[in-house]
């Protein structure tokens, strides 16, 4: 986070329009720079690091080499196989994207003040007005990283009576979780894992905290009603698409969150994020991996059902794979999607 002329300003990934995932109704979902987790499957990955980054888009190339002339850094380099990026070089300072005639070159974050971002939110109150609570979301990355920007700018949202929600991992300091909660109307917690080792094992950092501040969390919503909770749970493949996973983080709601949680929503595995993996070097673990199957994620909520909670407040989304797949032309094996209220897969 950045100060100009005294007013504090964010660093911001990307506004998303229209959004049907990120809480109830239509809405702009403002996700953030920076994560204090590095989960493998994360469908955002660009939004990990902090500060801003220059991605290359192979597609949009023409080989110009105007970028190339005209980074401060000289971090930008023309070889036979496309352009490279010296990332320890690389300011993230936007030059050379600005100078790409045909957008091949991107900057991931630019800088907001609160109130400017809260004017370009607004102009969405149209679609809140006629949606169901439909309203405004901040996400990340992660939020918490960015308290200050992102409590100046819940104000600036209320100020226009815009409905606010955070979507957050949990893994921050009890009193930044606190100093925001006041303000917004609805909070999505990511709960990724209960077993510790598999906790760190899929997103590098231990969960004990995570656990801590959902469970204060979950008391503060009994005392203010008027704030709504949902639980989200990322289900994938030969990770936590486990029923007894599921089952464990169900008996943890249910003992340390009880009558506060309002929805648990199981979200699928979603694969349509392999580019951006591409784009940014890096070998995905999941690249190959299969989207999941309705009957799959039927399993996973029967589980959660059973573990504890009120069943009714367990629903599940995401595209999923059909079990009986169509042949392609060539013959190869094309899955035929269906698709239950889309979901990004928490991060």
């Amino acid at each position: 986070m950045a100060h100009e002329n005294g007013n504090v300003t964010g660093c911001v990934l990307e506004i998303q329009r229209m959004s049907t995932e990120d809480g109830p109704g239509l809405r702009t979902t403002v996700f953030l720079k920076g994560c204090p987790l590095a989960c493998e499957w994360c469908h955002n990955p660009e939004s990990i690091p902090a500060k801003p980054q220059i991605q290359w888009i192979e597609s949009r190339c023409l080989g110009c080499k105007s970028c190339v002339d005209v980074c401060p850094n000289h971090a930008v380099e023309a070889t036979p196989s496309g352009i490279v990026i010296d990332k320890t070089r690389c300011v993230g300072c936007g030059t050379c994207a600005e100078a790409c005639p045909s957008t091949a070159l991107e900057l991931q974050g630019n800088t907001w003040t609160p109130e400017a971002l809260a004017d370009e939110v607004a102009k969405d109150r149209a679609f809140f007005e006629q949606s169901d609570e439909g309203g405004i979301t901040v996400s990340g990355g992660e939020a918490t990283l960015q308290a200050d920007f992102v409590e100046a700018f819940f104000m600036a949202c209320r100020a226009r009576g815009l409905r606010t929600a955070l979507d957050t991992c949990g893994y921050c300091q009890a009193e930044t979780l606190g100093s925001l909660l006041p303000l917004v109307d609805l909070v999505l917690l990511d709960l990724k894992a209960i077993d510790p080792e598999k906790h760190k094992a899929y997103t590098h950092r231990d969960n004990a905290k995570i656990l801590e501040n959902a469970t204060n969390l979950a008391s503060w919503v009994r005392s203010h009603p008027e704030t709504k909770l949902w639980v989200r749970t990322p289900i994938i493949p030969e990770t936590t698409a486990d029923p007894e996973q599921i089952a464990d983080i169900g008996r943890f709601i249910a003992s340390n969150m009880d009558g506060a949680v309002s929805r648990w929503e199981l979200c699928s595995f979603n694969n349509l994020c392999r580019d951006k993996y591409v784009r940014l070097g890096i070998d995905w673990r999941f690249k190959e991996a299969e989207l999941m199957t309705a009957d799959d994620m039927e399993r996973m909520a029967d589980s959660a059902r059973h573990s504890g909670v009120d069943p009714d407040i367990v629903h599940w989304s995401g595209s999923t794979r059909l079990e009986n797949e169509s042949k392609g032309e060539e013959g190869t094996n094309v899955p035929e999607l269906q698709s239950v209220k889309n979901c990004q897969t928490c991060g």
